[in-house]
């Protein structure tokens, strides 16, 4: 009998190192999400803590690219 392997969904960080990954300022993000600056940057509210998926961030910073070759 096979099982179905269930996708892991993608590690969550705290708002502290989605600033250090995105090298922001402590607060930028809590200054963004208050002002909706940037909605396409999505984040997982659990409890009154607030957590930003690995996935999220790496796609953010890929919406975000200027210049280049195009794949």
């Amino acid at each position: 009998m096979q099982t179905a392997v269930a996708s892991r969904p993608s590690p969550l960080v705290d708002e502290k190192v989605a600033a250090e990954i995105l090298g922001l300022a402590d607060g930028t993000l809590s200054v963004w999400r208050c002002v909706k600056r940037y909605p396409e940057l999505a984040y997982v509210r659990v409890g009154r803590s607030i957590r930003y998926r690995l996935s999220d961030i790496e796609k953010f910073i890929e919406s975000r690219r200027v210049g280049g070759a195009q794949e």
